[in-house]
């Protein structure tokens, strides 16, 4: 079998608008090694864009899938309740950031932990209205496309979007922005277009992920916080990408010195099994109505089961160390290269979420057109990237944590063929 073959039949098998990063067609995967279905081996710098933080197949989580496969798939939480679900809300409730009181609600996908912490919210205020940001990104669901902050390829065409979602501009200094911009717009968005008392959330991921790697400012969360107690407004802080080691921490909010009412997240939690939380304050959590909340494949049993050993694996692997160890010598090696590559126009990121960007050389336009060759440069020599961020300028790194080091070592190595080849 051969991954060309494979992708014509995908052309009448499945649907156009499911995009595709790559054509390689993968067969087996282990820590930060895939293998495709031709023999040929790739490292990973993907991770199921930051689903496999702890690596492909990490034994710990296989063997607590395997061991919850042997009593039972599933029965719905709703019905049939399981004991590690709610060992899980327990944890979770203990590590989210904040010195409050928690409850904890499980479901399937990140998209749907944004749902639903948006129905918490608006519930426990009675408030119709979110703020989001430019850039951001929250889902393909309805709700989720209309709190993202880009039209291509995530809104373009579905039509009208969910009403009551407003955004305002992200700060990214490299492009002129601050913090202090953002917060203004928002102050004015309250001055001439919305009422704050009709505001139920506000929701911010700490570091933007499709958006291009951009962290918050400090100034920004404070400012978000400020005027969130000062309007009764609720306070999200989307983790879904950012959560369980990735920045350094085990969430991303650890890095400020304000908290979040509401904390979303998905992604790695799962260690590669479908599975999302949100956690937040319990007199918000505990607003809705029974039977509100959740659904039939909402903490899916085996998902339950991987999430715990992911907690294991990271805590006891001490994760969160390693990737500020990762990261430091991810940028070191990437600063080591402004010479030989002109185009690099910033290069930043907390712990082991890490991205590149792209410009013209001497200048300040995007060079989309570079960074794709990067990106294909990379995958002939073996290693697997993604790119993000508005212009398409951006290339993010977001290898499993657990990437051995002789293997991280090899991938640097490309990363800087990749870059001077696609010089020329």
């Amino acid at each position: 079998m051969r991954n060309a073959e494979i992708a014509e039949r995908r052309k009448t098998a499945i649907a156009r608008g499911v995009g595709m990063q790559t054509q390689i067609y993968v067969e087996r995967a282990e820590n930060a090694e895939v293998w495709d279905v031709e023999g040929k081996r790739y490292i990973d710098f993907a991770a199921g864009i930051a689903v496999v933080n702890t690596g492909h197949r990490h034994p710990r989580v296989m063997a607590a899938v395997k061991a919850q496969l042997d009593s039972f798939t599933h029965t719905c939480h709703q019905v049939l309740p399981y004991e590690n679900y709610i060992r899980l809300g327990e944890r979770l409730n203990a590590l989210v950031p904040g010195d409050f009181e928690k409850r904890t609600l499980f479901v399937t996908t990140g998209a749907e932990a944004i749902e639903n912490a948006i129905k918490v919210a608006r519930f426990a205020t009675g408030r119709p209205a979110v703020i989001a940001f430019g850039g951001g990104f929250h889902g393909r669901t309805y709700l989720g496309m209309a709190l993202t902050g880009k039209v291509q390829p995530y809104k373009a065409g579905f039509g009208p979007m969910m009403p009551g979602v407003h955004h305002v501009p992200f700060p990214i200094s490299l492009h002129g922005s601050d913090a202090e911009d953002s917060l203004e717009a928002i102050r004015a968005l309250f001055r001439a277009d919305l009422d704050p008392k009709d505001v139920a959330a506000i929701i911010i991921e700490p570091v933007q992920g499709e958006g291009g790697f951009y962290p918050a400012p400090a100034e920004l969360m404070r400012g978000l916080r400020a005027l969130c107690d000062e309007h009764g407004i609720v306070f999200i802080a989307d983790e879904v990408q950012t959560g369980f080691a990735r920045t350094g921490k085990m969430f991303a909010m650890e890095h400020y010195d304000v908290v979040a009412d509401i904390t979303t997240m998905a992604k790695g939690l799962g260690g590669g099994l479908p599975l999302a939380a949100v956690t937040g304050r319990a007199d918000l959590m505990d607003a809705a109505n029974p039977g509100g909340l959740g659904g039939t494949y909402a903490g899916n049993p085996l998902g339950i089961a991987a999430a715990n050993a992911v907690i294991d694996v990271i805590e006891e692997e001490g994760l969160c160390a390693r990737a500020e160890m990762l990261g430091a010598r991810l940028k070191q090696r990437l600063e080591g290269l402004r010479d030989a590559v002109p185009q690099i126009a910033d290069i930043r990121g907390p712990g082991f979420m890490v991205a590149v960007e792209f410009n013209v050389p001497g200048g300040k336009t995007p060079d989309a057109a570079y960074t794709n060759r990067v990106k294909a440069e990379a995958e002939k020599r073996g290693l697997i990237l993604l790119t993000c961020g508005v212009f398409g300028n951006v290339i993010r790194f977001l290898a499993p944590i657990t990437v051995p080091d002789a293997v991280f070592s090899e991938a640097l190595d490309i990363v800087e063929a990749a870059m001077k080849a696609a010089q020329a």
